[in-house]
């Protein structure tokens, strides 16, 4: 069964080794030390996406909100993944704190590539089994409009309020069917 996993920068190495994943999105602010990180030598190169952009929701001077360009990237990167022959291997999501950008990239992955499945159950889960989980909502907003969802995505990560707080969240895996 394909799994997504989810992580702070501090415990990328550990979980690339624990997960075995043969894909790697990389969500930091740009000019960070997070997007710059070398690509693990287990990730080939085409497997590696990185996206870049600030952790905020509205325009703020000196950041870069996420964008639809953002969305897409992480959406068709994962689309190639869940169609290649490496799908039996995990996608790992890691942004620098593992709260935001790559809890919301995970679940608008989720969203994506299980088109059936209920978006409050989805989002229920990702609180389960992430209690910091905070998914940047732009990200979220982008994403519902994107695939359809008709603000189903928003609504469902809306409810499920913002995370425990935390410096950065714990590595978790999301099974999708």
């Amino acid at each position: 069964m394909p799994h997504l996993h989810v992580c702070p920068l501090s415990r990328l190495p550990e979980t690339l080794a624990l997960s075995g994943a043969s894909h790697l999105v990389t969500l930091a602010t740009l000019g960070s030390p997070g997007l710059a990180i070398e690509r693990p030598p287990q990730i080939a190169p085409e497997h590696h996406l990185r996206v870049g952009f600030s952790d905020i929701v509205a325009p703020m001077e000196g950041h870069l909100p996420p964008n639809e360009t953002h969305v897409r990237a992480v959406l068709d990167f994962a689309a190639g993944w869940a169609e290649g022959p490496d799908r039996e291997r995990p996608l790992l999501l890691h942004c620098y704190a593992g709260i935001s950008r790559s809890t919301a990239a995970a679940y608008a992955v989720a969203c994506a590539l299980s088109p059936d499945r209920d978006e409050a159950e989805l989002a229920r889960e990702l609180r389960r089994l992430a209690p910091s989980a905070t998914p940047n909502q732009r990200f979220v907003a982008i994403a519902d409009d994107l695939l359809g969802r008709r603000g189903r995505m928003s609504a469902a990560i809306a409810a499920i309020g913002r995370g425990a707080e935390a410096f950065e969240g714990t590595p978790f895996r999301l099974t999708l069917p």
